[in-house]
């Protein structure tokens, strides 16, 4: 009896336990979240798919919500193209402790009962559209990580978030319009590792007390009005990893207090106003691998202790005032692979010792008074791992070495623009097959252009502008693999920071890659003779096709419709005859295009971009329609298809500075320089 009568306890506990298991799953989220919720995404669309009033009610199984028990712990709605406003209803999840609403749309001000959440830890809003100020009163004691980047917030800095958030490590409020001189107040939060007000407008200096945050390894503070000498006080940030002051208007000199970063690895500050040489402390430094100095006042020689700064893969001094001859002994920093000393005022030979880079793949020395061309390559051939070489305004009136001996095999990116160089393009050229980009403009260089330029299976931009060159426009140019195929296959550096620039009315744009150089065809402003080939119109990825300012003859290709991706076409200024095919109307990319001063006639086609170029594009031609004047009854009618004969160009005020690119240091940085397109390489 007594085991029976414990066989049958045994049984009831087990059956309770499954009947409190099966009833804990069947709970549904509390019915003030639900409410809240409801609230919520009332104010928001498109409303998230599993989001179901009308169904049990259980909130806690709904696409991006988390619950412990009943209660709502975590919301994550990210990139789900939210828009709207958020409601002061999120205040009534008073267990909250994330919120995540990042990457959507959601505009208007940030409801002061968020920043009540006593139980929130983690706080991101940002990459959307909310304006207005961060509520001054806060009471987020929990909060460990604050991300409102990427919006139009406005007022002064919210350091005021520190008063009572003891807790917090990260704090990103880059790229909004705060304004006002830097306050003090974020010296409170001193467990805080990261800070990020980059993009802002603030003025002043650096509070001193922001120095004492011991666990700062990351400060962010570029692109703002930032003026003054940087304190010496700096270094007490001794956990710092990460700094970067660039695009500011700091002066005076550098502080010489970097033997107190031993951790420092990454130290951004181009673009202020300082002034003389490049502190010992720093020329010294064993951790750092990134330095960029570039676009300041630095003066005198140029020193760096090589042989102990064994770390240093990227260095950008670029647009200074340093003198003197190259430094001979930079070859000794063996992890160097990102160089830029363009536009300083160095003068004579590149020095000997340059073969002897081990790492080396960008080099820019562009606007450096250099002399001896052949030397330059020579030596720099040794540099096995090189990839791009930037010479831009050097060598004056130079020949252009042909060396037969010359074999540069892994460079992609070779700039030379703006040095007046004559001769005509090197046979040593053909071995670099896997060139990308080359620019060779505004030089004196005559002859022919190389058949065997066809032949570069990855080239994407040929710039050959602005020179001499005679004949016929090579027939393998409609051959270039990468303008066909649609895909570019340029291969990324493994930086991650801008390094190309082109200039559009007068404006510099970064491009962060190779990659996002709009292909292009660049032979504008030569003695070029001959058709236009009917190929070119196999060049589907071509952006921009510029044959202005030739000799050439013929009609325009109807065919060069297939040119899809096409952007920029200009044939101004040439010998074509025919009418303007009435094809381009399907050229939808179009924006820039011209035909001006040739022998054509017919009717302007309507169709298409073409209501929207001016009436300068047709001038000096025979053509009339609603650009010009009416058309008379006898006017022949551009219906007709155009002669096989027609091709196209697409000229651009796309021009390469290679400049070097602002640092911006998530790990190692590259920054080219390439020149304008009002067509002044200058680097």
């Amino acid at each position: 009896m007594g085991l029976l009568l414990c066989h049958y306890w045994s049984v009831m506990i087990i059956l309770a336990a499954i009947f409190h298991s099966s009833n804990s799953h069947s709970l549904t989220c509390h019915p003030r979240d639900l409410e809240a919720l409801r609230d919520f995404v009332n104010e928001l669309s498109p409303k998230p798919d599993t989001w179901d009033f009308n169904s049990t009610g259980d909130c806690c199984e709904w696409e991006g919500i988390t619950c412990d028990s009943v209660r709502v712990t975590k919301l994550k709605l990210v990139s789900k193209t939210l828009s709207g406003k958020l409601s002061e209803s999120l205040g009534r999840l008073h267990h909250l402790r994330v919120l995540n609403l990042s990457r959507n749309f959601i505009s208007g001000s940030i409801p002061p009962s968020i920043f009540n959440l006593t139980n929130l830890e983690a706080l991101d809003l940002s990459s959307n559209g909310f304006t207005g100020l961060v509520p001054e009163s806060l009471n987020l004691p929990s909060l460990k990580s604050l991300s409102l980047f990427s919006n139009m917030l406005n007022g002064s800095l919210p350091v005021h978030i520190c008063r009572n958030s003891a807790y917090l490590k990260l704090i990103r409020l880059e790229s909004n319009r705060f304004s006002g001189e830097f306050p003090c107040g974020f010296e409170k939060c001193s467990l805080l590792e990261h800070l990020f007000i980059s993009g802002n407008g603030l003025t002043g200096n650096i509070p001193e007390a922001l120095f004492h945050l011991q666990r700062l390894s990351l400060l962010e503070i570029q692109e703002n009005g930032l003026s003054g000498s940087l304190s010496p006080a700096v270094g007490n940030l001794s956990s710092l990893v990460h700094f970067d002051i660039s695009s500011n208007s700091f002066s005076e000199e550098i502080p010489d207090v970097f033997n107190k970063f031993p951790r420092l690895e990454y130290l951004m500050a181009r673009s202020n106003r300082f002034t003389g040489g490049i502190p010992k402390s720093l020329a010294n430094s064993k951790t750092l691998r990134l330095l960029n100095l570039g676009n300041n006042s630095l003066s005198g020689p140029l020193y760096l202790n090589c042989t102990g700064m064994t770390n240093l893969a990227s260095l950008d001094l670029g647009s200074n005032k340093f003198n003197s001859s190259l430094p001979e002994h930079l070859p000794s920093c063996r992890q160097l692979s990102y160089v830029s000393l363009a536009r300083n005022h160095f003068d004579g030979h590149v020095p000997e010792s340059f073969k002897n880079f081990h790492s080396l793949s960008y080099l820019s020395l562009s606007n450096c008074s250099l002399v001896n061309m052949s030397s330059t390559l020579l030596i720099l051939q040794h540099c096995k791992n090189l990839t791009t070489l930037v010479l831009t305004l050097n060598f004056d009136g130079e020949m252009f070495p042909d060396d037969p001996s010359l074999r540069f095999k892994k460079l992609k990116v070779l700039v030379v623009p703006n040095c007046r160089l004559t001769g005509s393009v090197p046979r040593w050229l053909s071995k670099s097959s896997n060139l990308e980009l080359l620019d060779l403009s505004w030089n004196s260089l005559t002859g022919a252009i190389p058949n065997w330029i066809g032949g570069f299976t990855n080239l994407f931009y040929l710039d050959l502008s602005r020179n001499s060159f005679t004949g016929e426009i090579p027939k393998s140019l409609t051959r270039l693999h990468s303008l066909i195929s649609q895909e570019i296959s340029a291969e990324e550096p493994s930086l991650d920071l801008p390094i190309f620039y082109k200039w559009n009315n007068g404006r510099a744009q970064p491009y962060n890659h190779v990659s996002g150089f709009p292909p292009t065809l660049e032979l504008n402003q030569n003695n070029l003779s001959g058709p236009i080939w009917e190929e070119f119109g196999n060049l589907k990825s071509l952006h921009v096709f510029n044959l202005n300012d030739n000799s050439l003859s013929g009609h325009i290709p109807s065919s060069l419709s297939g040119m899809t991706s096409l952007e920029v076409l200009d044939l101004s200024n040439n010998n074509l005859s025919g009418s303007i095919p009435l094809s381009l109307q399907k050229l939808t990319f179009l924006s820039k295009f011209s035909v001006a001063n040739n022998s054509l006639s017919g009717r302007i086609p309507t169709g298409g971009q073409f209501q929207t170029f001016p009436n300068s594009s047709f001038e000096g031609n025979h053509v009339c329609g609603d650009h010009r004047f009416d058309c008379q009854a006898d006017t022949p009618d551009l219906q007709r298809p155009s002669t096989s004969d027609e091709s196209d160009n697409s000229g651009s005020d796309f021009a390469l500075d290679f400049s070097y690119g602002v640092a911006l240091g998530f790990g190692l940085s590259f920054v080219v320089v390439i020149a304008f397109r009002q067509k002044l390489f200058r680097f």
